[in-house]
C-alpha cells in the first residue's frame, strides 16, 4: 500500500505532470493507493469538486486511526515544532497515519520533508 497527500491527488485530478501522479497513476491501477482519514477530508471539502470524482475518491480505501492516534499525531507534531520548523496540524495528522500504517507517502507538499526527516516519515515512491 501507498499512501497520497492532498497535494499529489489534487494534482492527478487537475490533470498535472509529475513523478508524483505517474505514481499515483500506477498505484491506482494496481490498486494499492490508500488515503489517509484527512485527504478524504480536504478533497472533500472543495465546494467546486465534481460529483463523479467525489464517487472516484469514495471509493478508495481509508487508513483507519489506531488506538492512541491523537496523542501521537500531537508528539509527532512536537518533533517538528521543537526544531523550529512548520507542521501544520493536518500534515501532522496525515504523516501520522502513514507512520502507523508503516505506509510512504506520494506528495509534492515540501512541509512534509520535515516529517521526513525528523520522524522518519517515507516520502517518495
Amino acid at each position: 500500500m501507498i499512501a497520497v497527500d492532498t497535494s499529489s491527488l489534487m494534482s492527478y485530478l487537475s490533470g498535472d505532470s509529475g513523478s508524483d501522479v505517474n505514481t499515483l497513476d500506477d498505484a491506482l491501477k494496481a490498486q494499492i493507493l490508500i488515503l489517509p482519514p484527512v485527504v478524504l477530508t480536504e478533497i472533500l471539502s472543495d465546494p467546486r469538486l465534481p460529483e463523479h470524482i467525489r464517487n472516484i475518491i469514495l471509493e478508495l480505501p481509508l487508513l483507519d486511526t489506531m488506538p492512541g492516534f491523537w496523542e501521537r499525531a500531537g508528539s509527532t507534531r512536537a518533533k517538528i515544532l521543537i526544531k523550529g520548523f512548520k507542521a501544520r496540524v493536518a500534515d501532522a495528522l496525515i504523516a501520522q497515519s502513514c507512520l502507523d500504517y508503516n505506509v510512504s507517502l506520494i506528495t509534492r507538499d515540501k512541509d512534509f520533508r520535515h516529517f521526513e526527516k525528523f520522524v522518519n516519515l517515507r516520502v517518495g515512491w
